[in-house]
């Protein structure tokens, strides 16, 4: 038995109550299901209510409050901003009341930051998705932010001093590297490190400068580096694992030295936000030797040997050196951290733990080849 509530004495008296029963009693025996049509109609209200106070601002807060535990803490400081500089024309509006023009006026407005256009296309878009799919939404509002400019925002590429150099995949050739190698103690030793380790292990730099001391351990084959998979770029793929890296030649060099030369337990301290240097610090130093570089011009420094290069670029390049060794891909892919793509990574489960002490003992042999053609290093 389920009971409705008719009204409330003495606002409706015995003559109006009899009416009501009378009606409902009809409404009942006709198929009527009361109790059902007073809840729909309550929800109904009550998420009329929300949409109708339901600002960008608050759809954004939403989705940033359910989006932070699922992406790194620099992923969702981004998208934070984002919603902070971005969207103030629009964050006290309300959400339904958005048309088409606003989101062009909104995207058109960033066209000459075409990147920065793209991410605040996809995070709005996102946002929207997530209003409709919990209702806060009316179910016909289009998600103007899918439709709008939609592959018209793309990246011109990278802009040095004003000027677009177009996209850039760039991998250091062996002559370069021959003149680069022996410049690098020019640098400060945590940035010639770090560089020396993005070539001698074709790691990512975020890997590198949160390097710590738990993750070095000696073995019967010599020292190896375990990357936790929680430190990794793919974290969140459910068939990583963590990353092997053997350290060999002057990557075990520099371990151990940085080992000995600290108690701390990062290998690259700092004093700052982080215990760590910061990645983007080692691509600034290469920025700041750049020869067109003209950030402090008081400053005197020498400038590289090669131009137009970051530290990533190196990585690329380790992995360039291995295809022209021989490697097989799937050795070297391994070496980057990269899985094997669709089905195999289900299906090919083997780490290549010897596989990838051969190959990068081969890769340490040819840049120390590439080192000696160029003389002695110079001292510090």
């Amino acid at each position: 038995m389920r009971q409705v509530k008719l009204g409330r004495w003495p606002a409706m008296g015995l003559p109006a109550a009899m009416a009501a029963w009378h009606q409902a009693s009809e409404a009942r025996q006709a198929g009527a299901d009361l109790s059902l049509q007073r809840r729909v109609k309550r929800t109904e209200s009550q998420q009329a209510a929300r949409q109708a106070a339901y600002t960008v601002q608050r759809a954004c807060d939403e989705y940033l409050a359910a989006y932070a535990p699922s992406v790194a803490p620099k992923t969702y400081a981004e998208a934070k901003r984002i919603v902070r500089v971005q969207l103030h024309p629009i964050a006290s509006r309300l959400a339904r009341s958005i048309t088409r023009a606003d989101a062009y006026d909104l995207l058109q407005g960033l066209a000459d930051r075409p990147v920065l256009a793209q991410r605040t296309r996809q995070l709005l878009g996102a946002v929207w998705d997530r209003a409709l799919d919990a209702g806060r939404l009316p179910a016909d509002t289009p998600n103007w932010w899918r439709l709008v400019l939609r592959g018209k925002l793309a990246s011109r590429g990278m802009r040095v001093a004003g000027e677009h150099v177009g996209v850039r995949a760039r991998a250091l050739s062996e002559p370069e590297l021959a003149a680069l190698l022996p410049w690098l103690p020019n640098m400060t030793r945590d940035i010639e490190d770090a560089l020396t380790l993005y070539l001698w292990t074709c790691c990512r730099g975020a890997e590198i400068v949160g390097m710590q001391r738990e993750e070095i351990s000696e073995e019967a084959d010599g020292m190896w580096w375990t990357i936790p998979r929680a430190r990794l770029k793919m974290r969140r793929h459910p068939l990583l694992v963590d990353l092997r890296v053997p350290l060999v030649g002057r990557a075990a060099a520099v371990v151990r030295r940085r080992l000995a030369a600290t108690d701390s337990a990062w290998l690259f301290p700092s004093r700052g936000k982080t215990p760590h240097i910061d990645q983007k610090a080692v691509g600034v130093a290469v920025w700041m030797h750049q020869a067109r570089c003209t950030t402090r011009p008081e400053w005197v420094r020498p400038r590289l040997p090669v131009a137009d290069w970051a530290p990533h670029d190196l990585r690329r390049t380790g992995r360039t050196l291995l295809a022209a060794l021989g490697c097989p891909p799937d050795v070297a892919e391994a070496i980057l951290g990269h899985l094997p793509p669709g089905i195999q990574a289900v299906y090919n489960r083997h780490q290549y733990d010897a596989e990838r002490r051969l190959w990068l003992t081969r890769l340490a042999e040819r840049l120390e080849q590439l080192l000696a053609s160029q003389g002695p290093a110079p001292g510090r």
